[in-house]
C-alpha cells in the first residue's frame, strides 16, 4: 500500500460542537387561522347561494316557457297523429278492397256481407292494433309494438 492517496484526515466535529438536538415538538406554522377560516366559509357559502339562486331561477323558467310550448303544440300534435291514423285506415280499406275484389260476394267493412258492428252502423269504430296494421309486415308490426323496450 505504499502507492495509496494520503487520506486528509478523519472527519471531526466542528469547533465548540455540535448544536443541541431539538426533541421537543415543533408547531406547524398556522397558514389559515380560525376567523379567516369561518371568513372564507361564510363569503364562498354566500356567493354559491346567490350563485344557485340566480341558476335556479333561470332553470326554472326554461321550465315554465317549455312546458307553455309543450301545452300550445299538443293539440296539433294530437290533430296530425288523428290525421294520419285515418290516412291509415283509408289505405287499410282501399287494400282490403284491392285484395278481395275476386271474392263474389265480399263487401268491404264486412264479415261475408255481415257487418262487423251491429249496434251502431253509422259511426266510425277504432280497429284493433291487430287488425290496424293488417297489410303491414309481421315484424314491423311487432316493433311497433316493443319499440318502446328498444329505446
Amino acid at each position: 500500500m505504499a502507492t495509496a492517496a494520503k487520506s486528509p484526515g478523519q472527519d471531526m466535529p466542528p469547533q465548540g460542537g455540535y448544536n443541541p438536538l431539538t426533541w421537543q415538538r415543533v408547531k406547524l406554522k398556522t397558514v389559515f387561522n380560525k376567523k379567516l377560516c369561518l371568513g372564507l366559509y361564510v363569503v364562498t357559502t354566500t356567493i354559491g347561494f346567490t350563485v344557485y339562486h340566480i341558476n335556479w331561477k333561470e332553470v326554472h323558467r326554461d321550465a315554465v316557457e317549455i312546458r307553455s310550448a309543450r301545452n300550445a303544440i299538443l293539440p296539433l300534435l294530437i290533430a296530425e297523429r288523428d290525421r294520419a291514423f285515418l290516412k291509415q285506415c283509408r289505405i287499410n280499406r282501399d287494400e282490403e278492397k284491392e285484395l278481395m275484389k275476386n271474392v263474389p260476394e265480399w263487401e268491404v267493412g264486412t264479415y261475408f256481407r255481415e257487418p262487423v258492428y251491429i249496434t251502431m252502423p253509422n259511426k266510425f269504430h277504432e280497429p284493433n292494433y291487430t287488425e290496424f296494421m293488417a297489410h303491414a309486415d309481421f315484424y314491423e308490426a311487432t316493433f311497433r309494438i316493443l319499440r318502446r323496450h328498444f329505446y
